[in-house]
């Protein structure tokens, strides 16, 4: 357990100039006294740990220290080779400089793990497109990929409705999602909302389709990234906001055990979520409940919980409702049921 927190703690200060006791407690899940005594340790042992003393010191290695990864288990190593997509990297046009990093990072592993980027493929593969479609990658995602890191500004044209509108644009990070690729991007000039965290003069993150750009303008111009700004948080954020903004309409359903089951299934993860958490009678005696589901429109609803049978009977709306009846009837006409 403390080998494994020491060589993280080596790991630590090579990936960085400096770190102060609280960073590294927080990093490694310990007291600020357990990193002091770490520190020693590792002095003792060879590694050149320095720790500067006062308001704005910390750790740091001293003499260009550099360890070879010789620490690795065979789990870490597969997993390690797990962590590149090489679809994604190919398409950002990053494919060479992933190849030349797995070589070098073969090349310091020990000769027992030299397998392991051969093994780990063999056994794992992503495909990140959605069945039934051609993935098509945007022409011009290796530039945005370029000036997102290198945190250089854009200026980026992209078709929104059936006009072009031109905007500068800071981008942070990107998201493959389902096939499609889209750029998160802060836009200084843009006025934040007020409200809890929001700052002022910190313009607004928003996010854009790059399949949707038409244009792309680079310069040499680079901006400060926001340290508190976290891609996957921000992504999940906005996934769900966009997913709760289309939901518009409301049915009332009855549903039986096995339609609570595959509800979520069905429609949409956030609605079925909230529908099923609000639930606040009791089962009646044939298990079922009542819930209020957000839906797109009355036609989506129809589509989807036609999937769920005789599991599911739409309580209202009556439009709704009768559809249903109608598709029952039908149903029982072609199978001759009296």
């Amino acid at each position: 357990m403390r080998a494994a927190r020491l060589i993280k703690m080596v790991l630590l200060l090579q990936s960085r100039p400096s770190m102060t006791a609280a960073e590294l407690a927080r990093e490694l899940e310990v007291s600020e006294r357990t990193v002091t005594r770490d520190a020693q340790a590792l002095s003792e042992a060879g590694v050149p740990v320095y720790a500067d003393r006062g308001r704005a010191g910390g750790y740091r290695l001293i003499g260009g220290y550099r360890t070879r990864l010789t620490g690795l288990a065979r789990t870490e190593a597969e997993a390690l080779f797990l962590s590149g997509v090489p679809g994604a990297l190919r398409e950002m046009g990053l494919e060479d400089a992933a190849s030349a990093a797995r070589l070098k990072v073969s090349a310091a592993l020990l000769p027992s793990l030299r397998d392991a980027s051969r093994t780990a493929s063999q056994r794992f593969h992503l495909d990140a497109p959605s069945w039934f479609k051609e993935p098509k990658t945007p022409e011009l995602l290796p530039t945005v990929a370029d000036a997102v890191w290198d945190d250089r500004r854009i200026v980026a044209r992209y078709r929104k409705g059936h006009t072009e509108v031109e905007r500068g644009l800071e981008p942070y990070g990107l998201v493959l999602k389902a096939g499609v690729w889209y750029l998160c991007a802060r836009v200084p000039d843009a006025v934040a909302p007020s409200g809890p965290g929001a700052r002022p003069g910190a313009g607004v993150f928003r996010t854009y389709r790059i399949d949707r750009f038409t244009g792309v303008d680079t310069g040499d111009d680079r901006f400060t990234r926001d340290e508190e700004f976290d891609l996957p948080a921000h992504w999940d954020e906005q996934a769900e906001r966009f997913a709760r903004s289309i939901l518009r309409a409301e049915v009332v359903v009855r549903l039986s055990v096995e339609g609570v089951r595959r509800l979520p299934h069905v429609v949409d993860p956030v609605s079925a979520r909230d529908a099923l958490s609000a639930v606040a009678d009791a089962p009646d005696e044939q298990g079922r409940v009542i819930v209020a589901l957000r839906v797109e429109s009355e036609e989506v609803a129809h589509t989807q919980l036609t999937a769920l049978g005789a599991e599911a009977e739409v309580l209202a709306p009556e439009g709704l409702r009768e559809r249903f009846a109608q598709d029952a009837r039908r149903l029982a006409g072609l199978y001759e049921v009296p």
